[in-house]
């Protein structure tokens, strides 16, 4: 996990509604110091803390999380499983030749 990345999601949300992270701090019970180790990256949040965070932001967990987490192989195939289940074979060879050209477009 990227706790850089999380941190500055929090930082940016908490901007985005002119909280102060003393106010943000005494929102959810912790230390307006523990709050700016957690929005520079240096603390990584318990999940009760990261749960009051993102309830006094008014945000969603794996929104705050978006950046933080790096997909596994076996995540991103049930990803692409599930994309293209429904899809005819027409569709589906239109996809294969799609990232045929992607993979071999050279930058």
């Amino acid at each position: 996990m990227n706790y850089i990345d999380l941190g500055r999601r929090i930082r940016e949300e908490r901007q985005k509604l002119n909280l102060t992270q003393e106010k943000l701090s005494e929102s959810i019970n912790v230390s307006t110091t523990y709050i700016g180790q957690i929005e520079r990256g240096e603390r990584c949040p318990t999940l009760d803390t990261l749960i009051r965070i993102s309830n006094s932001l008014g945000v969603s967990i794996d929104y705050l999380l978006r950046e933080s987490v790096t997909p596994s192989s076996t995540a991103l195939m049930n990803l692409w499983i599930q994309l293209t289940r429904d899809l005819s074979d027409n569709e589906m060879k239109m996809i294969i030749e799609l990232v045929n050209v992607i993979k071999n477009h050279k930058a």
